[in-house]
């Protein structure tokens, strides 16, 4: 019972082991392709359950203190095996006859210490072999029968000697890295093994070398590179050194940081019998190089002289390097250049000089330099010409003769530059002005006699200001980068840019650019990348705008990149967009978009990356981003406050969980309403009602029934009364009551006269007149008046109703007493307009003897000018000469047919 309680008892750590043995396994490496990594994982064992056909296999930062052969066997086919950072202590011969395709083997931080002769005896294949970092001693010959062995590492050991083998042997091996060992001497015998080895790289580094025996270079076969940084050499000891390579066929000498503080003429003179073309004295503390010293290396074409505290370069101080085309002095010079100090580089192409101090740039200091084609100022401390600061047109004349294409004259401190500073470098390509302290307007002459330049950096400058010809003499330029010059107006016409037909890069960024013109970059049509970032460009895309929308993008169909990331955009114009058929990346990250048109991306058909994060955006949806998302291959859209419902993000949410797009940063796709889903990841919003829910057919019928509603209501309040006239009539026509046009004797006057009781004596005054009269054999005309012709001994309303029914037309005085008159506005007018709704009869005109608005009439008599035929409009002239053909109006609106057509 005692057992059975501590068999319980130790259970869950006995699974708890099983379970760790189990995690040491294959089963937790990475697999990708036939590479498998098990590196970090702890193992102490090889795993047993990878991929036979694996080629290689890391199993570094682990816990192997062996490499059993038989694990191995089952991955014949591995090429390249990384056992470092382990503790393996011994190694079988077996390893490379299991493993016959071995080339790269990696044993780098173990706890080698003894190498039998037999080790690495099928190991024929290996061409790396890397012993860095263990406790090796040698004895005898281990590496013999590496006969294709190319790179051998036994740096960092506890060698005192270079002697790797007895014999002849490693006749394929270019480099031997034995840096960081205890060698204190090179002895001509310990290189004897490599004497029919033709090393590139001989890495003696950091070692305590203090001695160089004669012949010990000459006893390896071809030596071309050696390597002795960080060996503690002086003066005296290079002089042995040189001593030692002459007549050598060494060709690649470094030499950093060997405590070299002065070159004599005799430092290097055993070096004139070699062919050295590359040397590196950098961080030596050299203070001085005498005239001449260097006159021994008429073969060299890289001199390294960086970081080192040379006082006064001297004008013959570089005489002999004839055949130099490369060389660094970054950090070197601290006080002075004597003219024509560079005047034997005839052959110079690349002339490095940055962190240097000395006085100025003067006439002569760069003579002589016919090949130069790159030359770097960075961050020299130096008087520019006559003027403190300022490059004017002799500062660069010593380079007339140069064909220079490069130069670098960032962080100078520079404050202006003056006309015609640059007119000497004709053949200049690209001119790098950036980081400097430059305060000035930009007339265009600085640039003048730039012929062929293809790039000019003025970025990070103090305060530049641009006038129309600031680029003028400069057509050939590709590349302006302008990113925080204080340049914050481009409202400048002609523009500036107008004249750079061939640029393909602008960089306006950092600028707080508020104002521009719409032709701003017109002309630009190679322009590829347009950077405005970091500016205030809003007001121009605001549809409030008091000039209106200012689309500053159009014509730039090659346009590929445009970013317009912080510029406070809240509104972005439909068609902004439109004729960039190029355009493959849009920032528009970190503004104040919300809503955005529909179909304002369709026109980028080219479109590949898309930055929308840090805005407002609250919905995606389909109607705006559906095309340009088809296309995309990077998408960012993280930081915006989203509307996670249906409507909003629904087809954002589909999209996401199927796109194959690149969308870094999911986790940054936040809800932020409804409150329900507030800070839920987006991807996890479910879209499943929204597909199956019927509200969406309620929402298009509630929507359609509602706007419906409100178009008839509007529709009702201002044109009702047209519809109600049109109604009446057309209901008449379908009950059949239609005027028959009786023959004029049928009618016993021509129209009825309704007017106002204050209108009488006018009406009898112009109408009666009218009667009886006979002009071309014309019918008499008889009008209906209520003082003379109604019939006596009826009511007065039967009368009116007569009176109309006898009449071919009725004629309304309108006047303001008429629209005041109750009985005319109650009955008369009423009855009239009814009787001829109601007989589809076209009998009413109108005569206005007051101008009488449109709106009081309708106000008073429920009637509108718009009712009526113009020929029955009828208005009383103001002037006398003009009654009389008012009459013949009055006579042709009396004879026209009362019938309906």
């Amino acid at each position: 019972m005692r057992m059975l309680f501590i068999c319980c008892l130790y259970l869950p750590f006995i699974l708890l082991s099983f379970c760790v043995q189990c995690g040491s396994t294959g089963s937790v490496c990475k697999i990708t392709n036939e590479v498998a990594d098990c590196s970090h994982l702890k193992l102490t064992e090889i795993p047993s359950d990878l991929p036979t056909n694996i080629t290689t296999l890391d199993i570094s930062h682990n816990q192997l203190r062996t490499l059993p052969p038989a694990n191995l066997t089952k991955y014949s086919q591995l090429v390249s095996l990384d056992a470092g950072f382990n503790s393996i202590s011994k190694l079988h011969p077996e390893l490379c006859q299991n493993l016959p395709l071995l080339n790269g083997l990696n044993l780098q931080h173990n706890q080698l210490h003894m190498l039998s002769d037999n080790v690495f005896t099928y190991c024929t294949r290996l061409r790396e072999l890397n012993l860095g970092f263990n406790i090796i001693a040698i004895k005898n010959d281990p590496f013999k029968t590496l006969k294709n062995l190319k790179l051998l590492d036994v740096s960092h050991n506890v060698l005192s000697s270079t002697k790797l083998g007895s014999y002849q042997q490693l006749e394929s091996l270019q480099e031997l890295v034995m840096s960081q060992n205890k060698i204190v001497e090179l002895k001509k015998e310990d290189f004897l093994f490599l004497s029919n080895s033709s090393l590139k790289i001989l890495d003696l580094s950091s070692n305590p070398l203090t001695e160089f025996h004669p012949g010990c270079f000459r006893a390896i076969g071809n030596l071309y590179g050696l390597n002795l940084n960080r060996v503690h050499l002086g003066p005296p000891g290079t002089e042995k050194l040189c001593l030692e390579l002459s007549s050598t066929s060494i060709q690649n000498l470094s030499l950093s940081q060997v405590q070299l503080s002065h070159i004599s003429n005799s430092t290097f003179s055993r070096m004139q019998k070699t062919n050295l073309t590359i040397l590196d004295l950098s961080n030596n503390y050299l203070s001085a190089i005498e005239n001449g010293a260097l006159v021994w290396f008429q073969n060299l074409k890289s001199l390294n002289l960086e970081d080192n505290k040379i006082a006064h370069l001297f004008s013959h101080s570089l005489d002999g390097l004839n055949n130099v085309n490369f060389l660094n002095l970054r950090n070197s010079i601290k006080q002075k250049i004597d003219d024509f100090a560079f005047q034997s580089l005839k052959r110079l192409e690349c002339l490095i000089m940055d962190d240097n101090t000395f006085p100025e740039i003067t006439p002569h200091m760069f003579t002589g330099l016919e090949n130069l084609k790159n030359l770097s100022l960075s961050k020299c401390i130096m008087t520019l010409g006559t003027t403190k600061r300022t490059i004017t047109n002799r500062t660069f004349s010593s380079l007339a003769h140069s064909p220079l294409q490069f130069l670098n004259l960032t962080r100078t401190k520079i404050t202006d530059i003056q006309a015609g500073a640059f007119s000497w470098l004709g053949e200049l390509k690209s001119l790098d002005l950036g980081i400097n302290e430059i305060d000035q307007e930009i007339k265009g002459h600085e640039f003048q006699g730039l012929s062929n330049i293809e790039t000019i950096y003025l970025s990070y400058n103090n305060l530049l200001t641009l006038t129309s010809d600031s680029f003028a003499f400069v057509p050939s330029l590709r590349k302006l980068r302008l990113r925080k010059v204080g340049c914050r107006n481009l409202n400048i016409s002609p523009s500036p840019f107008r004249t750079l037909q061939n640029l393909t890069i602008l960089d306006l960024g950092n600028n707080n650019i508020a104002n521009m013109r719409e032709d701003v970059f017109d002309g630009l049509h190679q322009l590829e990348i347009l950077d405005l970032q970091h500016n205030n460009l809003a007001r121009l895309w605001k549809h409030a705008n008091p000039d209106g929308l200012v689309l500053f993008l159009k014509g730039l169909q090659n346009l590929r990149l445009l970013d317009l990331e912080f510029n406070g955009f809240d509104e972005i114009p439909g068609k902004v967009f439109h004729g960039l058929p190029q355009l493959r990346s849009l920032n528009l990250a970190s503004n104040n978009l919300n809503l955005l048109p529909e179909f304002v991306f369709n026109d980028l058909a080219s479109l590949t990356s898309l930055f929308l994060q840090k805005n407002l955006v609250t919905a995606v949806e389909k109607e705006v981003f559906g095309t340009v998302f088809a296309n995309l291959k990077e998408l960012e859209m993280g930081e915006n406050p989203f509307d996670c419902t249906c409507e909003s993000i629904a087809w954002f949410v589909n999209w996401l969980n199927g796109s194959k797009t690149y969308i870094p940063g999911l986790n940054q796709y936040l809800c932020n309403t409804p409150p329900k889903y507030h800070s839920t990841l987006v991807i996890h919003f479910d879209t499943l009602p929204c597909d199956n829910a019927p509200f969406k057919l309620l929402y298009i019928v509630n929507t359609t029934v509602t706007l419906l509603l409100i178009f008839v209501v509007l529709l009702i309040h201002f044109i009702g009364w047209r519809i109600k006239f049109l109604w009446s009539v057309s209901v008449n026509r379908v009950l059949g009551f239609r005027e028959i046009d009786r023959p004029q004797q049928q009618f016993d006057y021509d129209a009825y006269i309704i007017h106002a009781q204050k209108d009488k004596n006018w009406v009898f005054k112009n109408f009666i007149p009218l009667e009886g009269r006979k002009e071309n054999n014309e019918p008499i005309i008889r009008f209906c008046l209520e003082e003379r012709d109604f019939e006596a001994g009826i009511s007065e309303f039967e009368a009116i109703v007569n009176s109309i029914n006898r009449s071919r037309k009725t004629i309304f005085v309108v006047t303001n007493h008429l629209l005041k008159d109750p009985w005319c506005k109650r009955f008369k007018v009423h009855h009239a307009i009814q009787q001829a709704i109601e007989q589809s009869r076209d009998s009413i005109i109108l005569i206005f003897r007051h101008d009488i608005p449109d709106y009081k009439l309708n106000h008073a008599l429920c009637l509108r000018r718009a009712m009526f035929k113009s020929r029955c409009l009828l208005e009383w002239p103001a002037q006398k000469e003009r009654v009389n053909a008012f009459y013949l109006q009055l006579k042709s609106a009396l004879k026209s047919s009362s019938r309906i057509q």
